[in-house]
């Protein structure tokens, strides 16, 4: 595979790996030391706020897409056309989303959710501050993704390994101070104030000559054409990471909305980290078509399919087999038995739904965002249904069932549309040297571990002896039968140049 592309590729998963384990890592310590109704109630505000943000356009995403291409032509003029563009855009959104928390938080804690009498008063505050937190955020997004469209995701994702690692242990320090609720948002909208700071630091200095340019209409009239298909499918990724959420908070309770919050997030945070990996392909996609080299594109796209759904697989075999253990061991027995089930079911929800990622970046990255917009409106609205039937029968575990049905029938419906039409490549060929080398072995792997997890239940040491050899077939079966021999060789060769140089040293 192309080396720049690896290089920016493996950037922007560490940006999200390290933080990922970090946050992880301290939300036993944020539960015990905000209580579980408490942490239900933060769970309720952030859903809150960030749903909000469903009033994103999205132009970042068609600011990406044109930096990228006028980047490729050295076109300086027309970058600092869209920069100040996506800062005037996300300037007002920031200000209408951040007015209508502020005002509307009364409403919403008393009257929309199921927050208990004597914690409405800290939600209220505490949402009406996170209001602040919601322009600050909407500027960070769209600060964030500058220096990703030029393709420095080194840049961007030291920015974000440094915040990312940082918020979750001052949020700690915060509450073993003898601090709550209230101290913790206050924390963590300080520190996006100083992120959006050093971004704009770091794009002043990839960008020296980037000066106030008004933007043209052409400029207005291409980013908002894009983007106003690409918003669809904004629309559809804060459905499904909050709106589940905001349902369990009316129907079920703070407490229940803790349990899902939990297990959701893990499946959400670990499936997701190989996103990190194929999110490059947007820009790259976007430079490819300027440029005409479709063919490349396609050898590219089927290559870094095949390696990330077979990541994908071989996490959601982790995860899913051992969902019991992994919430006894890094919660605690209660959060085990609540949320078990919802851990299994959104972590195969959510590898469904990454099959979605590169063919959606391709396809945006080629010009073509209303048929990935489309279908993501279709998600949402069929996601939230189900959802809504499944909380409304059958609580959190309802939810996340519905989340995997909407999964599988849309995601199935997408490749379908837009292999051999918008994604250059046919959807036979992508299922043959992609899907199959990828999940068919994975497959035998995870029934043998389902197997000996239910044979060999003999504590801690048999469970770590047991997630080491499940690992272990998955990287053998991996090594031998999903990456390319030419990749191996040249992984070979720079293992090797390490040792030679180390030797001479």
């Amino acid at each position: 595979m192309n080396l720049s592309l690896v290089r920016n590729a493996f950037s922007n998963l560490l940006g999200a790996v390290i933080p990922a384990l970090v946050a992880l890592g301290t939300v036993p310590l944020v539960v015990q030391g905000l209580g579980d109704a408490n942490y239900g109630v933060y769970s309720l505000v952030t859903a809150i706020v960030g749903y909000f943000a469903v009033i994103d356009i999205n132009v970042t995403a068609g600011s990406v897409k044109y930096i990228a291409e006028f980047n490729a032509h050295k076109d300086q003029e027309r970058i600092a056309e869209t920069v100040f563009f996506g800062l005037s855009v996300y300037s007002l959104l920031g200000l209408v989303g951040g007015l209508g928390l502020f005002f509307g938080a009364h409403f919403f804690v008393t009257r929309v959710f199921s927050v208990p009498a004597a914690l409405e008063h800290e939600a209220v505050a505490t949402l009406q501050l996170a209001a602040l937190g919601f322009f600050l955020g909407q500027l960070q997004s769209y600060l964030q993704s500058v220096p990703q469209a030029l393709m420095r995701y080194d840049i961007a994702s030291r920015i974000e390994m440094l915040f990312g690692t940082g918020v979750p242990l001052l949020t700690v320090a915060v509450l073993m101070l003898g601090y709550g609720l209230f101290e913790v948002i206050l924390l963590r909208v300080i520190m996006s104030a100083i992120n959006c700071a050093v971004l704009w630091r770091s794009i002043r200095r990839l960008l020296p000559d980037l000066r106030y340019r008004k933007p043209g209409a052409a400029i207005r009239k291409e980013l908002l054409g894009f983007s106003a298909y690409s918003f669809l499918s904004r629309f559809a990724t804060l459905s499904y990471a909050y709106a589940d959420k905001l349902i369990i908070g009316a129907l079920v309770g703070v407490t229940g909305l803790a349990y899902f919050t939990v297990a959701s997030t893990l499946a959400n945070r670990i499936l997701s980290l190989t996103y990190r990996l194929s999110g490059v392909f947007f820009p790259a996609a976007s430079a490819l078509a300027a440029r005409g080299e479709l063919e490349r594109l396609n050898q590219l796209y089927l290559k870094a399919s095949r390696y990330v759904v077979f990541i994908n697989a071989s996490v959601l075999v982790l995860v899913a087999v051992f969902s019991y253990q992994i919430l006894f061991y890094w919660m605690n027995p209660q959060f085990a038995r609540a949320g078990q089930v919802v851990l299994a079911v959104m972590a195969l929800s959510q590898f469904v739904d990454s099959l979605t990622s590169l063919p959606s970046l391709v396809n945006d990255g080629m010009g073509h965002p209303r048929f990935s917009g489309m279908f993501a409106l279709a998600r949402a609205l069929f996601g939230l249904l189900v959802v809504y039937v499944g909380v409304a029968g059958w609580g959190i575990d309802g939810a996340a069932w519905g989340h995997l049905i909407a999964s599988v029938l849309l995601t199935c419906a997408f490749l379908v549309a837009v292999h051999g039409r918008t994604v250059p490549a046919r959807l036979g060929e992508l299922v043959r040297k992609a899907y199959l080398p990828s999940v068919a072995g994975v497959a035998v792997v995870a029934a043998v571990a389902s197997a000996g997890n239910r044979l060999f239940d003999g504590g801690p040491v048999d469970l770590l002896l047991l997630v080491l050899l499940t690992a272990g077939l998955l990287l053998a079966y991996g090594s031998l039968f999903v990456i390319d021999r030419d990749d191996k060789n040249l992984a070979w060769a720079r293992v090797k140049g390490l040792l030679s140089m180390r030797k001479a040293a």
